[in-house]
């Protein structure tokens, strides 16, 4: 039999998928170094077990300790899963700009976790940098993993990351394009692949908000470079220890923006249902493009899984509310009429006879008819309820005038009306209403077309 004795020992090598709708204008071939195929959806699993690992080994965490650590959340995945074969306890504080999807799959696999404010500096004592140190300074036999200067990160990657992808690509490889949040990935599997071919470009992905890239492009640390962001995964607002800026050859900014409505194109065009991270890297490489040419063979590392963002990149009203998507037009009575425009409106005249009426309305299959007089003025209506009722009382009105039968005119409303109003005029005493357009033509709503406006 071929299995694994825990979950753990499927961590790791991950497929490589080639892109190609959305990179279509990219000159080289795109490769997807897809992440969301270990246990816990990301490439975090990896520096994950390797942290616990190396602290086993050193003492820093002993038989029945608690892993406290501060997590935008696929790290303290990561933890959770280890912890849970290794038996350990774990306490997670995280963002408020995290989603909630994030927060509840920590919470699954018996993590407590604490929330806490972005909108503050590192050493804030609010920040979940600084509550998670203090966890640990306060709860016994716990340790802290501390993703950001703990360098069996990069470790991770440099053994594991970085020999897959450059087998993978039979060392064809010329250029990786890595989100950077806490640098491990890049770090690690830059390192490896440089050794293996010096003049492999490693690409950053940053995020307006992060005082990565003008750090590595002037060595200074500018805090005017940092506000708030909403792009989940990478950037930082200080320096990990992780982050080598000598492997990495040049750093690209994408706005929030743009990282979200790439990341919601993936699925659409490649079938691929990354996180934000991803979103965030296909926008760089198209900005980056100028920098590839035909033959190369560019790998990009997709950290996470789109389960993550569902409440948000992937939630249309989340993207509405930021501005990223437009806002869909409200529906108006000139929308209900788009399948029937250009269709004659039916009438009958006040002096034809019940029968006539009758017979228009089921060879046109229709339930109700506006009754106009002789100078093309609507004066009443007929319905196919109240003409039944009318007739099973009296046959004999088969013969008689329309006039003596028919119901008050329709309502009429401007091409302009909302949905909304329109929807109210038509009710079971009222089955319709008249719409006049802009070439003076006039149109029958009926609730049908209200019903397919919202169907």
């Amino acid at each position: 039999m071929s299995f694994s004795k825990n979950i753990l020992e499927t961590i790791g090598n991950t497929p490589i998928v080639q892109l190609n709708s959305i990179v279509a204008e990219i000159p080289c071939q795109v490769l997807a170094k897809v992440e969301s195929t270990n246990p816990g959806n990301s490439i975090k699993d990896r520096m994950a077990i390797r942290m616990i690992e190396d602290a086993e080994k050193s003492g820093a965490l002993k038989p029945g300790g608690t892993i406290i650590e501060g997590t935008s959340g696929n790290t303290g995945m990561g933890l959770a899963i280890a912890a849970v074969v290794k038996g350990y306890k774990c306490i997670f504080t995280t963002t408020d700009k995290q989603s909630k999807e994030k927060v509840d799959a920590l919470k699954a696999f018996g993590a407590e976790v604490i929330v806490c404010p972005t909108d503050v500096e590192p050493e804030d004592p609010r920040s979940y940098y600084s509550v998670s140190s203090r966890l640990v300074s306060e709860i016994p036999n716990s340790w802290k993993p501390n993703q950001y200067d703990n360098l069996s990160n990069w470790a991770a990657h440099y053994e594991s990351t970085g020999p897959e992808i450059w087998e993978q690509t039979e060392g064809k490889i010329t250029h990786l394009v890595v989100g950077v949040g806490t640098g491990g990935t890049i770090t690690g599997t830059g390192k490896y692949l440089k050794e293996k071919n010096p003049n492999i470009k490693v690409l950053g992905i940053d995020t307006y908000g992060s005082v990565f890239k003008k750090y590595k492009e002037t060595g200074i640390f500018d805090k005017n470079e940092i506000y708030p962001y909403i792009t989940e995964g990478i950037g930082e607002d200080f320096l990990p220890a992780n982050v080598d800026f000598s492997v990495i050859d040049h750093f690209e900014k994408v706005t929030d923006k743009d990282a979200a409505i790439y990341t919601r194109l993936l699925p659409r065009t490649e079938g691929i249902f990354a996180g934000n991270s991803a979103g965030s890297a296909i926008a760089g490489i198209l900005q980056m493009k100028a920098m590839f040419k035909p033959g190369d063979v560019v790998v990009v590392i997709f950290h996470d899984h789109g389960t993550r963002y569902l409440g948000k990149m992937y939630n249309e009203d989340w993207m509405r509310d930021r501005g990223f998507i437009e806002t869909k037009k409200a529906a108006t009575a000139i929308d209900l009429i788009q399948k029937h425009k250009n269709l004659k409106l039916l009438t009958v005249l006040d002096s034809q006879k019940v029968t006539e009426a009758y017979q228009m309305m089921k060879k046109f299959d229709i339930s109700q008819l506006p009754v106009v007089n002789d100078k093309a003025e609507f004066i009443g209506s007929l319905n196919d309820v109240d003409l039944f009722e009318a007739l099973i009382d009296n046959p004999s009105l088969m013969q008689a005038n329309i006039d003596s039968l028919m119901q008050a005119p329709f309502p009429s409303v401007k091409s302009d009306t909302s949905i909304e109003q329109v929807s109210k005029l038509i009710n079971k005493h009222n089955q319709a209403v008249l719409m006049t357009d802009m070439g003076g033509n006039t149109h029958i709503i009926t609730k049908y077309d209200v019903i397919d406006s919202v169907g």
